[in-house]
């Protein structure tokens, strides 16, 4: 363990001291893959001082890269995020799957809690259209029932106030024949000689 931590230690002055050019890179995402803990120092090197630790699914971003080494930085819940270089090789682009079955758990359950909700909607909306599928039987009876009363009373029924009328019309006449003629024979009189 000792020779391999001086084999790198020479590495990385070696690699320090022939390529101090560095490549700027745009942030990007990246996460510590597998089950590991990394030690993230100040420098890219491991004669620099440790300043924290990278585990496992912490998210991270990509300041910098240079030969062996990456710079990144972990957003911190306060004010303060740190930087610092961790070894290359140890970041993927995508999430660790206990993070992604995480993520993945978050959802359905967010999924399912919403699914429950447009159940129970779907049910009030079903129970709604039911009682105005009734209640719309129900206008339509008494609107055909009304349409025909409407009928009956503009046409059918009419011929009664008809008969009525001239029945009324007749009497009259009839009455006032009768007494027109009763009226006229008193009138005439007789010439007597």
């Amino acid at each position: 363990m000792r020779v391999r931590r001086c084999v790198l230690i020479s590495i990385g002055l070696g690699i320090l001291l022939a390529a101090p050019a560095t490549v700027a890179l745009a942030a990007e995402n990246g996460w510590v893959r597998g089950e590991i803990r990394l030690n993230i120092r100040t420098g890219p090197g491991t004669q620099f001082k440790i300043v924290g630790v990278a585990k496992t699914g912490d998210g991270v971003k990509v300041l910098e890269r240079q030969e062996g080494w990456t710079k990144i930085r972990i957003p911190a819940n306060s004010a303060q995020s740190k930087d610092g270089w961790i070894p290359k090789g140890y970041l993927k682009p995508t999430p660790p799957p206990t993070l992604r079955l995480a993520q993945a758990e978050e959802e359905v359950g967010r999924l399912s809690a919403e699914l429950e909700t447009l159940v129970q909607e779907s049910d009030a909306l079903r129970q709604k259209r039911d009682e105005l599928t009734a209640a719309d039987a129900t206008q339509a009876a008494k609107i055909a029932e009304l349409t025909q009363d409407n009928m009956r009373l503009r046409a059918g029924d009419r011929y009664p106030e008809w008969i009525t009328g001239a029945s009324i019309l007749a009497a009259g006449m009839l009455l006032g024949s009768l007494i027109y003629r009763s009226s006229t024979r008193r009138q005439q009189t007789r010439i007597r000689l």
